[in-house]
């Protein structure tokens, strides 16, 4: 305990140099926006309890939500920054269920190249200021593949396939996923799907809607019967609209590409080039952002990045990266974070906000070589 307080003190002096200041929520959260953000899946991970009235609270399993929803409830139009450390609760394979987490978030401001540079800097200092001098760094971006497949038209539900393959370890092979499902999958909504061939928007999704409220059904793993009935609109135009064989190529040519983030610019600006797809908007901030982090004293060509990279692609909209311990290779990441712009809106703002944070796990980080 003695070791994680100095931690503490440690990470939170320097982030508060930074001018973050630091938020402190409470240990105990209502568990809906987890749940809602997450999915229902998150339940076997988290503590949970009931208040007398039946809702769910649970033990904090981490500090982005708490203090994105302090923030919100703040109702403040200016950007902010925030710093935070102390006991997460979360069920974990093989290590404790309680563990100190120290991490950063910063809400609300335009220069994203630079806030994303100045997150994934701070996080390296903390770690180094920890112990770990060294970090092995990893690093993507969905921004860039999305980029890639909205130039590439890719219909929604293929789209959702491919980027579930991607969180899930399988790189270019990911490709595959953008085949339909299975017939049998096909034919138990055949009906509904051909319903919806041709219909108006939304006629369609109101048809949906009323179809899962004849069915009693309000939610499933955390979302609405609207976005429920936004997958089957998706499904059924891409029975109209299959992906080209053509698409397929070039983005498993791109789910290949890695290297330092100097080097994957460009293959990816020479990609875009054979393809005749504007992504510079995607890679302009991308190169920026690289900019920056030499700036901050960041040895750029030792980032190892990847576009098959991966963290949870639901919840992040732009770069994202891990630190790994070198002479641990077996652990997890000892930290991580990315850009989540989307977040926020999701739990109850008003509109989107930039937001981009990071993460580090103090007891991963106990007896990190220099």
């Amino acid at each position: 305990m003695t070791a994680t307080r100095a931690s503490i003190d440690t990470v939170i002096a320097l982030f508060e140099r930074e001018g973050y200041a630091r938020a402190e929520p409470a240990i105990l959260q209502p568990a809906e926006p987890f749940l809602d953000l997450s999915g229902e899946d998150i339940r076997r991970r988290i503590f949970l309890t009931q208040d007398l009235d039946g809702r769910e609270w649970c033990l904090r399993p981490e500090y982005t939500i708490p203090v994105a929803l302090a923030h919100i409830a703040a109702r403040s139009t200016e950007p902010a920054s925030y710093a935070y450390a102390g006991p997460v609760f979360r069920m974990r394979a093989n290590e404790p269920g309680e563990f100190a987490q120290a991490g950063i978030e910063s809400f609300g401001r335009e220069d994203v190249a630079a806030a994303d540079a100045e997150i994934l800097a701070l996080a390296v200092e903390a770690v180094a200021a920890l112990g770990l001098s060294q970090p092995r760094l990893l690093m993507g971006d969905v921004a860039l593949l999305a980029a890639l497949l909205d130039g590439l038209g890719v219909p929604q539900a293929a789209r959702r396939r491919l980027m579930r393959a991607v969180a899930q370890g399988k790189g270019a092979d990911a490709v595959s996923a953008l085949d339909a499902p299975a017939a049998a999958t096909e034919a138990t909504h055949a009906g509904l799907l051909k319903a919806l061939e041709g219909q108006d928007p939304k006629a369609a999704r109101a048809f949906v809607e009323d179809v899962l409220s004849i069915a009693g059904i309000s939610t499933v793993g955390g979302r609405s019967a609207g976005d429920i009935a936004e997958r089957f609109l998706a499904r059924a135009a891409e029975r109209d609209n299959p992906v080209s064989d053509e698409a397929r190529a070039l983005l498993g040519r791109a789910l290949a590409i890695s290297g330092d983030p100097d080097s994957a610019s460009a293959a990816w600006r020479k990609l875009a080039g054979e393809a005749g797809l504007d992504l510079a908007a995607a890679l302009d901030v991308f190169d920026e952002r690289t900019g920056f982090l030499a700036a901050r004293g960041v040895e750029v060509g030792n980032i190892g990045f990847s576009a098959a990279f991966a963290r949870n692609l639901d919840y992040y909209t732009g770069f994202i990266f891990e630190l790994h311990d070198p002479a641990k290779p077996e652990l997890k990441p000892i930290a991580g974070g990315g850009r989540y712009d989307g977040v926020l809106q999701r739990l109850g703002a008003p509109g989107p906000v930039a937001a981009v944070g990071a993460s580090v796990w103090l007891d991963r980080l106990a007896g990190a070589t220099k």
